[in-house]
């Protein structure tokens, strides 16, 4: 047989229920009745624990919602403690008869003095489990009150432990979302802040890229108009070395002419037919005079020709050196390479003083300048060969006695294409060309000094 004493202590350890026999009936169905509203409420805490994904608020009033419907509440209030959770929105919420308020003025008198105390001490919570009808839970987060849950449940519901832990379960719950309410504030404010930086940095990448365009641009542009002073002081130079001394002779020459022929003239005879003859010489130097006036002209005046690299460069000196009747022919081998502006003038201006004083000098009729690019990228050589009747064993005996002394000015051209030649690294080389003049070469090895001062051409 059973023990009906020893089956009731049973019964009471399963269902927490200890009582006599008159009161065990009435004492399991209240208790069976608490089980089965826990169950509902851990459900409610399980549909509320959904919402995580649609934000703090959307749980919050979840929460509220549940644990109304668990305390069948008249009115229930989830509040934040002044100071906890700064960033948490709401900070408090009440549902009143299924309404969801959030607005102090939207408060009934009868809470507004309870949401005082959430507000301002929740740690009382705990010290007033249920009094005056009203059930009190603190929401806690790190073991700290920050805030707690007031109710007022329908009459007649008896209130046990487990619901106040239920709603303990529903407020800290709530609490950890409204705390996660300030990390996704504080990761929206990062990620405006990465936006709003990244495109900072955009539009500075965008500015850079067109600054850096123009000064692309101008750099080009100093570079076009280095290019053209190259060209219009090598002009300048050959207009005043034409003025000083081709003109200044052709004067003289004719002048002398005129002279002579008048003297023969005056003798009579014989000698005033030679004085008929000497009549065309005269008429000839003044052709020349009016030619190189023309020439002195058009050298003085600016270029208007866009520049270009090195070969082109040489194209347009040899042009310029057309006045003076010298054939000047320009051949370029190998692949060209860009090399600095500077370096670039200075080759143009030996090439320039070269050819000059083949046509001055050496009484050249044609000229060759050679630009050669080494194909294994070691050297670039500019050679001007003509075919006057200079000696290249005098040439280069006068530039060394110019090295040794200053001769007031004499070959100052040839010392000025020496000095040139070393600051670029490079070598100066005068022999006798095929042509049967002189042949000047230039080797400079590449890759050339960005920085280097050139010469005065004095």
């Amino acid at each position: 047989m059973n023990d009906p004493e020893r089956t009731t202590a049973d019964l009471g350890v399963l269902t927490g229920v200890r009582s006599g026999k008159r009161s065990f009936y009435p004492e399991y169905i209240r208790s069976t009745e608490r089980v089965s509203r826990a169950v509902e409420a851990l459900d409610g805490i399980s549909r509320a624990l959904v919402r995580t994904a649609e934000g703090p608020r959307a749980l919050v009033e979840a929460v509220l919602r549940a644990a109304s419907e668990h305390l069948q509440a008249d009115w229930l209030l989830l509040a934040v403690a002044d100071g906890a959770l700064r960033a948490a929105r709401p900070r408090f919420v009440l549902n009143v008869g299924g309404t969801i308020v959030d607005d102090r003025a939207d408060v009934p008198e009868e809470v507004l003095e309870h949401l005082d105390v959430l507000r301002t001490r929740p740690w009382e919570l705990d010290g007033w489990p249920h009094r005056d009808g009203l059930v009190r839970a603190t929401m806690t987060l790190d073991d700290e009150p920050v805030g707690g849950i007031v109710a007022r449940p329908a009459p007649g519901l008896e209130i046990a432990a487990t619901d106040v832990a239920i709603l303990r379960v529903l407020g800290n719950q709530a609490a950890v979302a409204l705390h996660n309410s300030f990390l996704f504030h504080a990761a929206a404010q990062l990620r405006g802040r990465t936006e709003r930086l990244s495109e900072a940095a955009e539009r500075q990448a965008r500015d850079l890229a067109a600054r850096s365009a123009e000064l692309a641009q101008t750099q080009e542009r100093l570079v076009e108009v280095m290019q053209r002073q190259v060209l219009d002081d090598e002009r300048h130079r050959i207009a005043r070395e034409l003025h000083d001394s081709v003109a200044q002779s052709v004067l003289g020459a004719g002048m002398t002419i005129e002279v002579c022929r008048a003297e023969l003239a005056a003798l009579g005879g014989r000698a005033a037919e030679i004085a008929a003859q000497l009549a065309p010489a005269k008429e000839l130097t003044r052709q020349a005079v009016e030619r190189l006036r023309a020439s002195i002209y058009a050298l003085h005046h600016t270029s208007g020709e866009t520049p270009g690299p090195l070969p082109v460069l040489l194209e347009r000196l040899s042009t310029v050196h057309g006045l003076t009747e010298l054939s000047v022919q320009v051949r370029v081998a190998g692949s060209p390479v860009a090399l600095p502006p500077r370096a670039e003038q200075s080759l143009v201006r030996m090439a320039g003083e070269a050819l000059f004083n083949a046509a001055a000098h050496g009484k050249a009729e044609r000229a060759l300048v050679r630009l050669q690019y080494r194909p294994d990228g070691s050297a670039v050589v500019l050679s001007v060969s003509d075919d006057g009747d200079g000696d290249p064993a005098q040439i280069r005996r006068a530039l060394r006695l110019t090295k040794a002394a200053d001769l007031s000015g004499r070959h100052r051209g040839l010392a000025n294409m020496l000095a040139r030649a070393e600051e670029l690294g490079g070598e100066l080389t005068i022999r006798r060309s095929r042509m049967g003049g002189i042949r000047l070469q230039v080797r400079v090895p590449l890759p050339v000094p960005t920085e280097w001062e050139a010469p005065d051409d004095g």
